[in-house]
């Protein structure tokens, strides 16, 4: 099958093997699948992707089951924000059928362990034409809900989780740092939560005005006017909660610096670098930051159902898609961070590798 394969530091497209489903688990043709920013970096700092796992790892309690992870060495088909529908099913097999549409956490499990789908040697993500999931972890996507828009449940479930992890609650106001996607996610569920007002920040025009379709109040070009100002400039009074989405060295500390007194930080940016901090100045100001990583199975379920009865509008995420041909050129295309949004694989689509935009 066709798929596109991260190999020696580069993506290439090309024929790889088809897999196989095993006991529990479900066969399925890639209908659509984002291109994530862990992507992109994956393609650049795998070894400390792999390096930070293995350090997740050894942190786990004693008896918990550890990831199996990807080695650079060999091939990996990425590809982790997907819609599916089911082609085949393997042996034990109960809840799922063929012609079933599927999202699923991209997780997968067998005799020999866990595995991250999309950062995974044995696992083909979602940038190959069919992939492999387990029955259990397999959500049906509602009847009416275009699989285009279903396969961007995972990225709303990291926005969501961050809201969740932030405790923000109305009557508190938020500024968003960065709106890619993961901060648009952020923006659109904080919408939904009654939040207000929302202040969000992009050097990009046109993520600034993707914040603002999705809810944001106030929209600001960094370069012009801080978020911080901003906020003080439409509201001052309410408590803060900052989102830092943007996931460059240096943001945190920025987003101390413009922390009002109290305020509580939220990083899901995930930066890849090691980054300085003044602790200073968070005890002056008695900050707190916290982390967020990913979601659990209870928001990733959450997320779907909100997407389908129009709760979170993810249409204008959706900025382009692409062939399985397209995924180089749309990786080189998202490494100018104001272009897209977010840019569907949808290895049905058209063979050539251009970039169709779709919103």
């Amino acid at each position: 099958m066709r798929a596109a394969v991260m190999r020696d530091g580069a993506l290439v497209v090309d024929e790889v093997a088809e897999p196989e489903p095993g006991s529990g688990q479900i066969l399925c043709r890639t209908l659509a699948c984002g291109i994530c920013g862990s992507d992109l970096h994956a393609l650049h700092h795998g070894d400390q992707m792999v390096a930070m796992a293995a350090e997740g790892a050894a942190s786990m309690a004693e008896g918990m089951p550890t990831p199996v992870m990807m080695d650079l060495a060999h091939d990996v088909v990425m590809g982790h924000e997907f819609a599916a529908e089911v082609i085949e099913v393997g042996p034990d097999v109960e809840n799922r059928s063929v012609g079933d549409v599927v999202v699923s956490m991209p997780i997968v499990w067998d005799p020999s362990g866990i595995h991250p789908l999309g950062y995974s040697n044995v696992y083909p993500g979602g940038y190959a034409e069919r992939l492999v999931l387990n029955e259990l972890l397999a959500l049906p996507v509602p009847d009416g809900l275009d699989p285009l828009r279903a396969s961007l449940t995972e990225p709303m479930a990291v926005g969501l989780r961050a809201v969740n992890r932030s405790q923000v609650k109305p009557g508190e106001a938020a500024i968003v740092l960065g709106c890619g996607p993961v901060g648009l996610a952020v923006v659109a569920v904080l919408a939904l939560r009654g939040i207000e007002p929302i202040v969000a920040a992009d050097f990009s025009p046109a993520r600034r005005a993707l914040a603002a379709r999705l809810g944001a109040h106030e929209v600001v070009d960094p370069r012009e006017e801080s978020a911080a100002d901003a906020w003080r400039r439409v509201d001052g009074t309410k408590p803060a909660v900052l989102f830092e989405a943007v996931g460059v060295p240096g943001m945190i500390d920025e987003a101390m610096k413009a922390a009002p007194r109290n305020a509580r930080i939220l990083v899901v940016g995930v930066c890849m670098d090691t980054d300085t901090i003044w602790p200073m100045r968070g005890i002056g100001r008695e900050l707190s930051i916290t982390f967020s990583l990913a979601y659990d199975p209870m928001e990733f379920a959450e997320t779907l159902g909100l997407i389908a009865d129009g709760s979170l509008d993810v249409t204008p995420l959706v900025t382009g898609s692409v062939g399985i041909d397209g995924v180089p050129t749309a990786f080189d295309t998202l490494a100018d961070a104001g272009a897209h949004a977010k840019i569907l694989v949808v290895p049905d689509g058209p063979a050539a590798p251009e970039l169709l935009t779709i919103s």
